[in-house]
């Protein structure tokens, strides 16, 4: 397990170190001690699965507001996203970061309290793995529009499936 940090504080990728033999192969998806070494503080206390049947279907942009704030460990394990967060913190300027997590790679994307999470599906049948480290608290749940002009993010296709709510989500400010 190898943690990529990025422009965003808080915000890593999670590049998996596969071993394999003729079984096939085995691949560590969250260790509390590697983890706590990156100087990450997080303890999963729930996991969720996001079944996605078509590809360029779109999820986000979702966060969850004070006292629920959370942190989450995003994994793909079937098929490939174009995964983003964008750091709705004060001071973070609205500023994002996108990376593709895919089953073939084994990487994740480490989302941090007081950014938002969205994805975009590259691939047909993605599912996505979430260990989350608050519970959903459906109150406190909050969004804002994927194509909101002042994100800018680069998105690599228009959404061919998107949810009423993540469509409608009003723009930033």
């Amino acid at each position: 397990m190898r943690f990529r940090p990025t422009a965003i504080p808080g915000v890593v990728e999670v590049l998996a170190d596969r071993a394999r033999d003729a079984r096939g192969a085995f691949l560590r998806g969250w260790c509390a001690t590697r983890f706590a070494e990156a100087g990450l503080d997080f303890t999963p206390t729930q996991a969720s699965l996001s079944e996605n049947t078509h590809r360029h279907t779109l999820r986000g942009l979702h966060w969850q507001a004070a006292p629920a704030e959370e942190q989450k460990l995003v994994r793909c394990i079937r098929g490939a996203v174009f995964d983003v967060a964008l750091d709705l913190r004060p001071g973070g300027v609205l500023r994002h970061e996108a990376v593709v997590i895919s089953a073939e790679q084994g990487n994740a994307f480490f989302i941090p309290r007081g950014c938002a999470h969205g994805f975009i599906t590259l691939t047909d049948d993605a599912v996505v793995e979430y260990l989350i480290d608050a519970p959903y608290a459906p109150g406190l749940a909050r969004g804002a529009r994927w194509d909101d002009p002042a994100f800018a993010i680069p998105w690599p296709a228009a959404p061919a499936v998107i949810s009423d709510r993540d469509r409608d989500w009003p723009l930033h400010g």
